[in-house]
């Protein structure tokens, strides 16, 4: 039985139905759950929201949950810029291991990862119509985003790693659209290393989905450029930032950080950026964040007179420009995807050449692998998935692999098919 009661009377064990108000005020990302923790309370109270639609037929009787104090350890400095990264651990590692001050238990990549795609399956739909109106010219409200949103932080929340790996691994047709997923996924996730608010992680997902909004109203068609809106002249550069800003400030009810992202995700720290040449503390945090995603994302994905690059060396490639990204927000970006990130291809001691499959929380420097060819023969081997922080020293990583002299056909089918092979095997 549904019934409506304002915020202030609500009490432990009560199953939220439905928060009134606009999404962006909501405290929680959750949208249906029994109420158990007494903090969760608290900040449901004084949240500003009206009303709440509760379900008497599923509430429960539940004690209330201690709240937990987390005390975060001091920040290793930034990477140096003249350390080697390709033999051993690269030198991003730093002292992670885990995440940092947190005891959440990830949910391994083999059993998220169904979930993961069905998700993106849907979230790519929903992007896609979402992206269309705006090439009609239509407003994109945030209702029609909304979803998209929360299926990806609840896939996020469940392995960090598993959403943003999966469409790494994946080449799609419609890249603008897989761009989009990618960079939200990795906003969500870089948030929630950062620690920022309920609030700002809504905020920063949201800005990673929308901030290329405008490369649909570009009079350009992107076809000749095989999609790459980068390939395009400087001029359309800049207007599909100053498009993407107007059309989320006309659709009404997005958030002025968003908007801020929308227009500051190409600026740089360095002012080397577009389209105003903003430096350091004149852009705003979300748009650091967003500049280092947005890059990663373009660089593994490859694009038009550019093949993908390997994950690892994309990082490689961010820190080798250091001074255009906030030191700290790339230290916690790096833990964020793993110190060899989904993807990346390894060069083992055992002679043979592996993919990173999963990262292990408790040891980031010894990922799951899943093993294709051998170095000394040059040929294909059956495939293995290996823990490495489980094998006991009987293999690890030499370094990041050289496929430079490795005949792959299809660089991506290969992400694709050793990605999923992992996760069937589990």
């Amino acid at each position: 039985m549904l019934r409506r009661i304002d915020a202030s009377e609500v009490e432990l064990g009560m199953f939220i139905q439905r928060l009134e108000g606009n999404w962006f005020s909501h405290p929680f990302w959750r949208r249906r759950f029994v109420l158990t923790d007494a903090g969760d309370l608290e900040v449901l109270r004084g949240s500003g929201v009206a009303g709440v639609i509760i379900d008497e037929s599923r509430s429960q009787r539940v004690e209330p949950k201690p709240q937990r104090k987390v005390s975060l350890p001091p920040a290793p400095p930034p990477p140096s810029p003249s350390a080697p990264l390709h033999r051993g651990v690269p030198r991003a590692i730093g002292s992670l291991r885990g995440p940092r001050g947190g005891s959440e238990t990830p949910l391994p990549i083999a059993r998220e990862f169904g979930a993961a795609q069905a998700a993106a399956n849907r979230s790519r739909r929903l992007i896609s119509q979402a992206f269309l109106k705006a090439r009609l010219g239509k407003g994109v409200a945030v209702g029609d985003v909304e979803p998209v949103v929360e299926e990806i932080y609840t896939s996020v929340q469940r392995n960090i790693h598993a959403f943003a790996g999966l469409l790494r691994c994946q080449r799609d047709k419609q890249e603008t659209y897989r761009h989009a997923l990618s960079v939200c996924a990795l906003m969500i996730a870089l948030a929630r290393k950062l620690r920022l608010s309920p609030a700002e992680t809504y905020e920063a997902g949201m800005a990673g989905l929308l901030m290329d909004v405008g490369v649909g109203r570009l009079p350009d068609s992107l076809d000749h450029v095989e999609g790459d809106y980068r390939a395009l002249r400087q001029q359309l550069l800049d207007q599909h930032i100053l498009f993407g800003h107007d059309m989320l400030c006309v659709a009404g009810g997005i958030p002025e950080s968003v908007l801020a992202v929308a227009r500051n995700h190409h600026e740089r720290m360095d002012g080397s950026g577009y389209p105003n040449g903003l430096r350091g503390p004149e852009i705003d945090q979300l748009s650091r964040m967003a500049a280092i995603c947005d890059e990663f994302d373009y660089l593994v994905g490859g694009g038009f007179g550019r093949p993908p690059i390997d994950p690892a060396a994309a990082i490689e490639a961010l820190i080798a420009e250091s001074d255009k990204y906030d030191p700290e927000i790339m230290r916690a970006f790096i833990e964020s995807v793993g110190v060899y990130p989904i993807g990346t291809f390894v060069a083992l001691r055992s002679g043979k050449l592996a993919m990173v499959v999963d990262i292990d929380h408790d040891d980031a420097a010894r990922p799951v692998v899943r093993t294709f060819q051998s170095l000394k023969t040059g040929k294909g081997v059956q495939g293995e998935t290996i823990r490495l922080a489980q094998c006991w020293g009987a293999d690890g990583i030499e370094g990041i692999a050289d496929l430079s002299g490795v005949e792959i056909p299809d660089f991506g089918a290969l992400q694709e098919r050793l990605l999923k092979a992992a996760c069937k095997i589990g």
